[in-house]
């Protein structure tokens, strides 16, 4: 299987400036994901996505291939992951004169994630011939159940039927996207424009290693769980 796997990084951010070259533990927050994935055997090719010549730097720096700049059209707040992640399988299947088999997205505000996550999420993709695998963890604090809409200031049950038919032991446990990981079949998110096929599976990760760091305080809760080591 060919895959190509594309780390999209641009250099603005509203929520946490600059946060893709911040430092996290020993790295850049971009070279975690940068670490991970070099560390991932089942992957054909490896690039960073960006418009931003730091960020190029740290991936250069960090054995990552930016083949290209992204475009300025490409690195505004509205562009879409879908056409950020089009712009790059197509430059390198033109760059290459080769087809890939698999698209895998991986986010770098997700510096937790780990080689494993991405070699599980490859054999679960090869295993049940699916066409794309996101990645997911089990909510393990506030259920659904318990949650409430606000009509005014009247709070309301979201799912008040599945609420009042269980107890608490008996609800089905849930899982959250965490953002981590998206494989997809190249004809799907070319055709589709979609990271989601019919054959949708899930790998679930712990939710120590789903931060998505998009805020100061996410960082720090990042750097705190690399620091303790409890990353599951």
């Amino acid at each position: 299987m060919r895959a190509l796997a594309v780390i999209p990084a641009r250099g603005g951010s509203k929520g946490l400036p600059r946060k893709n070259v911040l430092q996290l533990g020993k790295h850049p927050l971009i070279a975690h994901t940068i670490l991970a994935a070099l560390g991932t055997p089942q992957l054909t090719d490896l690039i960073v996505s960006t418009d931003d010549e730091e960020i190029a730097w740290v991936a250069h720096r960090y054995n990552a291939a930016v083949p290209f700049m992204r475009p300025p059209e490409l690195a505004t707040d509205t562009a879409s992951a879908i056409d950020v992640a089009l712009h790059a399988l197509d430059f390198m299947e033109e760059s290459t004169d080769q087809p890939y088999d698999a698209f895998l997205l991986l986010q770098p505000t997700c510096p937790l994630r780990r080689s494993e996550d991405i070699q599980a999420a490859i054999r679960l993709y090869q295993r049940e011939q699916a066409d794309s695998v996101i990645s997911i963890y089990k909510l393990e604090s506030t259920h659904p159940y318990y949650m409430y809409l606000l009509d005014g200031s009247t709070p309301r049950l979201l799912m008040p039927e599945a609420a009042r038919q269980h107890h608490r032991q008996d609800y089905p446990p849930v899982y959250v996207r965490n953002g981590a990981i998206y494989l997809v079949d190249r004809d799907v998110l070319h055709e589709r424009r979609s990271f989601y096929g019919d054959r949708l599976r899930a790998v679930v990760m712990p939710e120590e290693r789903s931060v998505n760091v998009d805020t100061r305080a996410d960082l720090v809760r990042a750097e705190a769980l690399l620091k303790t080591g409890d990353q599951g």
